[in-house]
């Protein structure tokens, strides 16, 4: 299934129930559609969200509501039914808005080109964390719901680890020559894998974040420019060459590409709220949504990749943030440099939501 944006995307993001799928433009442009297995996709909604690109695309508040950012430095709230807007935060950043997570059913992250990372409560209508911990751009974020952790990688070459609970940045990882590009958690919580500018997925261990425990090259000399988790040991990867492909983790191996999108970079990569299809956006201006299970026969066949180690190993060095899993919230943390602050003071943009 293929739908013609008629201009480059930037992120994509499928309603959390519904079979609705949105795409920011580099127009600013927002575009929603309505899709089925066995008709043509229709556009539901056009809205001219930004005066610059639409870099960042959201769906929050169970769907009711979509978020756009931009490097117009401006957070949208759009209302899905009537297209109309619900508030709009002008300076959101001190640059672009580069990207947009959700983290709880309230809350929302954003990250931007100034290497801060926000957070946003719905419900107390406000930005209540700002830490600022990069000094170049947020390349993708990821959370952990059960230790409350938020993991930021950055064009400044290092990954962060914020603890949502006592408001501060736990650690940073050491500067690596590889830019990570793309950030998903694995492993039950065990591992953190991040894509990378070299092609290279560096493995981490939870809690020891200051140096990768690993690295896999099977993917070189092709960016990694996005990463979507299908289950605890595989993983999906889009690559600059325009593939898709799916990875193993621990032991590490290109099990097989699954999908060319394009000859363009993929940019992002989705699932629909059902799992039934994967959805991919490149430089050709063309959204194209996979059936996973038309993708994934056959995916026995094993392509062996280069890596340091193939198995689920424990580093030796000590921790850099809690003595445990993620599940538990004992132990001890380090300090570092990484500054957070108080609230934003522009403190009513989910007022309306």
């Amino acid at each position: 299934m293929e739908i013609n944006l008629k201009n480059i995307a930037f992120d994509l993001d499928f309603h959390p129930s519904n079979q609705l799928v949105a795409a920011g433009l580099i127009t600013g442009n927002l575009f929603v559609y309505r899709y089925a297995e066995d008709s043509e996709p229709q556009r539901v909604l056009k809205v001219r969200a930004h005066s610059e690109s639409c870099r960042a695309v959201r769906f929050i508040n169970e769907g009711r509501v979509i978020l756009t950012g931009s490097p117009d430095c401006s957070i949208l709230a759009t209302d899905i039914e009537t297209g109309s807007p619900v508030a709009r935060l002008e300076n959101s950043h001190e640059k672009a808005v580069n990207r947009l997570v959700n983290l709880t059913e309230t809350t929302i992250a954003s990250g931007g080109d100034e290497g801060c990372i926000k957070v946003w409560d719905t419900r107390q209508q406000s930005c209540c964390n700002s830490f600022q911990i990069h000094e170049d751009y947020i390349t993708d974020m990821t959370f952990e719901p059960d230790s409350m952790k938020l993991l930021g990688t950055s064009g400044d070459g290092t990954l962060s680890v914020s603890n949502l609970r006592s408001n501060k940045v736990q650690t940073q990882s050491e500067f690596s020559e590889d830019e990570p590009l793309s950030i998903v958690i694995m492993k039950n919580g065990r591992k953190v894998i991040c894509g990378t500018e070299s092609g290279t997925m560096l493995l981490y261990s939870w809690g020891f974040f200051k140096d990768c425990s690993d690295r896999f090259t099977a993917l070189t000399p092709n960016p990694v420019n996005a990463l979507l988790k299908l289950d605890e040991e595989r993983v999906i990867a889009g690559t600059e060459n325009g593939l898709i492909s799916l990875v193993g983790i621990l032991p590490n191996r290109v099990i097989q590409p699954i999908a060319e999108h394009s000859e363009y970079p993929v940019e992002r990569l989705a699932f629909s709220h059902d799992r039934k299809f994967l959805g991919s956006i490149s430089h050709d201006s063309i959204l194209k949504m996979w059936d996973i299970d038309s993708l994934l026969q056959g995916s026995g066949k094993k392509v062996e990749g280069k890596s340091g180690s193939d198995s689920d190993d424990d580093d030796d060095m000590d921790m850099d943030t809690d003595n445990a899993p993620p599940k538990s919230s004992k132990g001890t943390k380090r300090k570092n440099n990484g500054r957070a602050q108080g609230l934003d003071t522009t403190s009513d943009f989910f007022a309306d939501l």
